[in-house]
């Protein structure tokens, strides 16, 4: 045993002789033993590789059983027989970390390093001519980004109305004192109701009929007729529409709607101080000809003409054009806000589309008496414009989920759940917290077995 364990790597020797040592971070988890006594394993160890290969080893006296680590992605040499494993995703990953709402919203980017880069920038811009502002900062559009735009548009509305025909055949609930939300047959039995009155309930949600404001959430922001004009203040909040904000951030790159008018330059802007701006004179242009970049707009289809699909074939195509327009619509706006300023309050969910938030003393967050009602501006992500709004996976349709096997399910955002049950395939970036891979026990006492 002891000339055998000399060829394996420090931290499987260790595991042979019932020491704990740390394996390297550079392997996954993996499992070897052997299941009949009397025979040999051959093991050896080969750079990057996950499998062991040795000399015969004698396991007459002892059960083996090695656990070691395996490289997310392995290439093997040609003409052999190892294992290879290729993924751009990692196995299983944990959702996005839930704040409670007497907490602040994380930074994107450190202040540190922003101050760092702005030091940095103004180092090497010392000395040098100043350069003009790029669009959308001049007042001018992104012309490569107008198409981009238009397809996050119609990739909303395409949604929309798929999830209306979805949600006819696929059955989705959502709590009456929370906002928590299900897809599936049934309503989760987990005890993890927030809203009033909990005690009462002993932790359970009250299930109703979901709908499509429920899976995805309604996020609003005040429509600006100049994005670079002055600041909204308190007094204009009311006079100011609200739409909502996806539809904004397209609007300010350059989709056109008739009911929502919103300026357009045709030359940069003239900045006089560091915020005060004059519009150039435009007088020397010809008269704006048509846009070539402009597509038509779809339409929301109402609630009274929903026809809901009758075939499986048919949910399934359903499904898959709703997943499609999922991701067209999270793509798109995420090269939008590469480009166009987006901003969120770090208190509360409130979004302002624009380069300077605007100064409505409406946020109603945790000690908002101290800022005196104002929002607590900050560059926001794309899950503050989109929120996935995460449910339960739903492994078999035809068994309800368990309480006390809670930590084997995994879950996907509202959105991708309706499309897998309804006949999608599943994406690649959503298995890994779907946790598709784990195996779930079919009773309490099997799942108190697992390590």
């Amino acid at each position: 045993m002891g000339s055998a364990s000399a060829q394996y790597p420090t931290g499987i020797s260790a595991l042979m002789h019932g020491k704990s040592r740390v394996l390297p971070p550079k392997f996954e988890v993996l499992r070897v033993s052997n299941h009949s006594k009397g025979k040999s394993l051959k093991t050896s160890m080969c750079p990057g590789y996950a499998s062991i290969h040795s000399s015969k080893l004698d396991v007459n006296e002892c059960k083996l059983s090695l656990m070691f680590r395996l490289p997310a992605r392995i290439s093997c040499y040609p003409n052999s027989n190892m294992l290879v494993i290729k993924s751009n995703y990692p196995q299983n990953a944990d959702l996005p970390r839930y704040y409670s709402k007497k907490e602040k919203k994380p930074f994107p980017i450190p202040v540190v390093e922003l101050r760092r880069a702005a030091r940095a920038r103004q180092k090497s811009s010392k000395g040098q001519p100043r350069k003009p502002f790029p669009p959308p900062r001049n007042g001018m559009l992104v012309r490569s980004l107008i198409p981009v735009a238009y397809e996050v548009l119609n990739a909303r509305v395409t949604l929309i109305n798929c999830l209306k025909k979805l949600m006819k055949v696929v059955p989705v609930h959502a709590c009456k004192w929370c906002n928590e939300i299900h897809v599936g047959p049934d309503g989760h039995p987990f005890k993890s109701c927030r809203g009033p009155r909990v005690e009462v309930r002993k932790g359970l949600h009250e299930w109703t009929k979901a709908i499509v404001e429920d899976v995805l959430v309604p996020i609003d922001s005040y429509h600006l007729f100049d994005r670079l004009g002055k600041r909204l203040t308190h007094g204009e909040r009311f006079s100011i529409p609200r739409v909502p904000a996806l539809v904004e951030l397209c609007i300010q790159a350059g989709v056109d709607m008739p009911d929502l008018p919103t300026k357009r330059r045709r030359k940069p802007v003239i900045y006089v101080g560091r915020r005060e701006i004059i519009d150039a004179n435009e007088d020397d242009l010809p008269e704006s000809e048509t846009d070539p970049f402009k597509k038509p707009i779809l339409t929301e289809i109402p609630d009274s003409g929903i026809v809901p699909p009758t075939t499986p074939e048919e949910t399934a195509l359903l499904s898959k054009k709703a997943l499609e327009a999922w991701e067209m619509m999270r793509g798109g706006a995420l090269k939008l806000m590469k480009k166009y300023s987006v901003r969120v309050c770090g208190y509360c969910p409130e979004v302002h589309i624009g380069p300077s938030g605007h100064k409505a003393q409406n946020c109603g967050a945790y000690k908002h008496q101290q800022r005196n009602g104002q929002h607590g501006w900050q560059s926001a992500v794309l899950d503050d414009l989109i929120p996935p709004r995460y449910v339960w996976h739903v492994p078999d349709l035809g068994s309800p989920l368990k309480r006390e096997l809670r930590l084997f399910y995994g879950q996907a955002p509202a959105v991708v759940e309706i499309c897998v049950q309804g006949g999608a395939v599943v994406p690649d970036q959503y298995k890994p917290t779907m946790r598709l891979d784990v195996g779930i026990p079919s009773d309490i006492r099997e799942a108190e077995m697992v390590i």
